[in-house]
């Protein structure tokens, strides 16, 4: 690995020089994504503040209560715009999205065949195509008058609304006679233009989806970004994703955590309806910080500026002599030239502009928020027309309306709540982005101690080439010679990650840990089925596995056999030999995670990937866990063939609240002609390639945060690398030792060491103290740290990981925390405190609670609030609600932020968690 006795400076400085090959021309290719005008106050204060980037998925919503609001935000803005009744907390992309309301569909009514309008964006239709092809599902293209739902087996029909080429049209018979044969309706569209355009909800549709990109978010080469879902009532638990819900705490106040995590796959496995790891957390709450600065005037100015340009240009490029293929759009002109098309792009070229180019020769022309005056002259003189865009305005008088002057137009309002209507200044949203961010826990405050998510430090220097506008502001489907930095990148990543695991391709498409999986075992089946091996189909995965592998083999159309694990945590290897033995025809492949998730290293790795091998199966091996492993072993030695690498735990890529992850697939030589490829950017060269399909929308996922992961590789080194995997044992194991006299540490290896993460075994406390895991957890808040990993991967424990960013001192701080609340759950062993009334399961207990005029707690406030000398007063981190009731929640499902009787004031504090 190069570039390792480099200063992070002079780190920077090389990849600035990469960056710099990137092309910054002006993108009109449209297709899903767009540029805009970031508002600075959010890009400064929450894109590139590590109080927003750092948190974890809001599991402990006590310490969460601010971008859960954020979130809820985001769902009501979605719900608002698209006119329907609930929204989720993201998606990962469009295509994704719609791969998910295809699944959504055949849960719902168990029919095969999924219609798809052929005028959707391209690399949707390639993503849903290749998810059905795993799944079972057959899916066919037709313009909507060819569709026959007679037959009652069709589950669902996806259009695009405007369609890619930018046109629109009236949807709802389509819609209608779907539904009058029993078949669901599923909508792509763009939130920017339903703030002119009357909305999906609005004539019936049952599953709406798109892109949030172009609310404040970056291009990004292809992402991060947030998808955004939205559903009918009678879907809600269909419906894929988080979702935020509002519920009550201890004290009765509505507050806010994630609704209905029975779906989830770590609860569900195979059967689940919702995947943690497909969120975008943080790019969903710059999209709704983007809606409540604007408002609904703000956006339906900026939604109307955009159509009225397009109005221009379209009547300059009539008068040029050029056809237009649709007469109602809303960005996006899709020409046929009276010219040379060579003429026009070679014109194009001159003003470093790129427009989208149709295999028949047509032009697409998408515009979006960022253009001005001077851009539309240009777009006109590359085109031939002589009239500038402010002569043509002044020709075209007031009838020209569009949209506008159409039964298309919206009529209905949206974002009428407070929370939209209160923050237009730089002044209030910059205040009220600050005081969310103060109610949640992140890795500025303290270690997030979680077992197998890897919470570590994402250093300023990693972070900061995220913002630069080389790596930010290119569409993805720019020809590559304009994204020369981008491709040295990848190749210099695949270079070192390769050399780090032991593999020898990577594929960055897939964003997600999740993705990953599924991409990857994709690979192994799409690498079968050439071998003429279609029938192996069994994926055999321990209970020590992560937790999304059955959910990800599901997905591959795989079926799934639970392997056991033994008394230390391991394989049990004589279950997994008669397992081999009795599936071993149809046996496709293992999935194991290693170090497993029990926090052990299963000794005999090298023995299961070889008995696998010998019955023609496959080994994935989860890479979720390599923060154990980088620079001590490989997966590609010990008989691994696949695996995903999580970006966003062990090589820094920070989570976001959730989101954004990152999940490249690395595998052997055998498996590379099968990676992902992509529909509109050919990124498979190879001559023998037989790709697998299509995993994302973009061809290289999120690659903007690809750069972090760069800069953490080049300024660790070899050396560095193997150092932090070593500390990460280290530091488990120096908290296991300390903890070990005060609870019991469920696995441990065959010498007596743990990995990179242990259990601890909270179980026996339920019958000495009736004290549970979750009363653990909450006690903790109140010591300033956010809990461990809860009840998972065994039921009623804490699995610990202290990673190699931490101290010393602060390891000592966790487990001094830890042995008082032990002490705590002796003093209800042993009769001292109440069973029922003590610190524990009174937690947390907030600044109003510790303040409040009455206590009649059989316990102190300084017990409460400040249980050890480095709890200071100064220092606290404050729990902002009590408890929450998880159960009420579930019971009374609020999805979309509360009505306005629910507020006493304007300005009073509930207000404030408006959402």
């Amino acid at each position: 690995i190069s570039l390792c006795n480099l200063s992070e400076n002079e780190i920077l400085e090389t990849l600035y020089n990469i960056a710099s090959k990137n092309m910054i021309w002006r993108s009109y290719i449209g297709m899903g994504y767009y540029n805009c005008s970031v508002p600075q106050p959010i890009a400064r204060n929450l894109l590139e503040n590590a109080g927003w980037v750092t948190q974890y998925t809001p599991y402990q919503p006590e310490v969460s209560q601010g971008r859960l609001e954020s979130l809820l935000n985001y769902q009501t803005m979605v719900c608002d715009i698209t006119g329907m009744d609930v929204a989720n907390a993201s998606l990962l992309d469009e295509g994704t999205a719609a791969a998910e309301a295809m699944q959504l569909c055949h849960r719902h009514n168990k029919r095969r065949k999924f219609y798809i309008d052929v005028r959707c964006h391209p690399q949707t239709i390639a993503v849903v195509q290749t998810r059905a092809n795993y799944t079972g599902v057959i899916t066919e293209l037709k313009l909507p008058h060819e569709m026959d739902f007679s037959g009652k087996d069709v589950s669902g029909v996806l259009f695009q609304y405007p369609d890619t080429e930018g046109k629109v049209e009236d949807f709802s018979e389509l819609v209608e006679r779907a539904h009058q044969n029993g078949t669901l309706a599923c909508c792509a569209t763009d939130l920017l233009a339903l703030c002119i355009l009357k909305p999906p909800g609005e004539f019936g549709v049952d599953v709406v989806l798109g892109n949030s990109q172009r609310f404040g978010v970056p291009l990004c080469y292809g992402g991060p970004h947030a998808a955004f879902f939205a559903v009918k009532e009678n879907l809600v638990r269909m419906m894929p994703g988080r979702m935020v819900g509002v519920t009550r705490d201890a004290n009765g106040k509505e507050v806010y955590r994630l609704a209905l995590q029975t779906r989830e796959q770590h609860i569900r496995r195979d059967k689940a309806t919702s995947n943690i790891c497909t969120a975008q957390a943080l790019l969903a709450n710059m999209a709704a910080m983007f809606g409540v600065y604007h408002g609904s005037d703000g956006l339906r100015h900026i939604a109307r500026r955009i159509h009225n340009a397009t109005l221009i240009l379209a009547e300059g490029l009539r008068r040029a002599g050029h056809k237009l293929h649709h007469d109602l759009f809303f960005d996006t002109l899709t020409i046929t030239c009276g010219c040379s098309v060579k003429e026009v792009l070679d014109r194009a070229a001159l003003r470093k502009i790129n427009f989208r180019v149709y295999s028949d020769g047509r032009l697409g022309v998408s515009l979006d928020e960022t253009v001005n005056e001077k851009d539309l002259d240009d777009i006109l003189w590359i085109f031939g027309c002589e009239s500038s865009a402010e002569l043509i305005a002044e020709g075209m008088g007031e009838e020209t309306k569009g949209i506008l002057s159409t039964p298309f137009k919206r009529t209905s309002k949206f974002l009428t709540h407070q929370v939209f209507n209160s923050y237009h200044s730089e002044t209030n949203i910059v205040r009220y982005m600050k005081r969310l961010e103060n109610k949640d826990i992140s890795l500025v405050h303290s270690m997030i101690p979680l077992g197998s998510c890897t919470m570590k430090l994402n250093s300023s220097a990693e972070l900061t080439p995220i913002s630069w506008k080389e790596f930010a502001n290119i569409h993805p489907f720019v020809p590559l010679d304009q994204a020369q930095g981008y491709q040295q990148l990848f190749k210099d990543l695949e270079k070192d990650l390769c050399e780090i695991t032991g593999y020898d391709k990577i594929s960055f498409q897939p964003n997600s840990g999740a993705q990953g999986e599924y991409a990857g075992l994709a690979a192994i089946k799409a690498y079968l089925n050439a071998k003429g091996e279609r029938h192996r189909t069994v994926c055999l995965i321990p209970k020590s596995a992560h937790g999304t592998n059955p959910a990800s083999a599901q997905m591959a159309g795989m079926k799934i056999q639970p392997i056991e694990v033994d008394k230390n945590g391991s394989i049990d290897i004589s279950h997994l030999k008669a397992m081999v033995d009795k599936h071993k025809e149809n046996l496709a492949a293992i999935m194991i995670t290693y170090p497993s998730t029990n926090g052990v290293f299963e000794e005999e790795i090298g023995d299961v990937c070889d008995l696998i091998h010998k019955h023609g199966g496959q080994v994935y091996l989860d890479g979720a866990n390599m923060n154990a492993q980088v620079g001590l072993c490989r997966p590609g030695d010990y008989g691994s063939d696949v695996s995903h690498l999580n970006l966003h735990k062990t090589f820094c890529i920070p989570h976001g609240g959730g989101g954004p992850g990152m999940g490249p697939i690395g595998v052997k030589k055998h498996l590379a002609p099968y990676l992902p490829t992509h529909p509109v950017v050919k990124i498979q060269p190879d001559k023998d390639a037989c790709p697998l399909g299509t995993v994302s929308a973009a061809p290289w996922g999120s690659s903007a945060i690809l750069p972090i992961s760069w800069v953490y590789i080049k300024t660790m080194g070899a050396k560095g690398l193997k150092h932090a995997s070593e500390i990460a044992i280290l530091n488990a194991n120096y908290m296991a030792k300390r903890l070990e006299k005060h609870y019991k540490i469920l696995f441990r290896g065959a010498r007596g060491y743990v990995a990179h993460e242990f259990i601890l075994d909270t179980r026996p406390f339920k019958k000495t103290a009736n004290i549970e895991a979750v009363d653990l957890a909450k006690r903790l808040q109140d010591y300033g740290f956010h809990a461990p990993t809860m009840s998972w991967p065994v039921a009623g424990t804490l699995m610990i990981e202290p990673t190699e960013s931490e101290d010393k001192a602060e390891l000592d701080r966790f487990c001094d925390a830890m042995i008082s609340i032990r002490q705590e759950i002796a003093e209800i062993e042993e009769g001292r405190m109440d069973p029922q009334i003590n610190p524990l399961k009174m937690s947390p207990h907030t600044l109003n609670c510790v303040t409040s005029s009455k206590w009649d707690r059989p316990y102190s406030r300084e017990v409460a609030a400040f249980p050890l000398p480095f709890v200071k007063p100064e220092t606290k981190f404050w729990p902002t609600i009590a408890r929450i009731d998880d159960i009420y929640g579930d019971q009374h499902l609020v999805c979309t932020c509360p009505p306005m009787e629910a507020y006493e004031s304007p300005f009073s504090e509930q207000k404030r968690a408006s959402s």
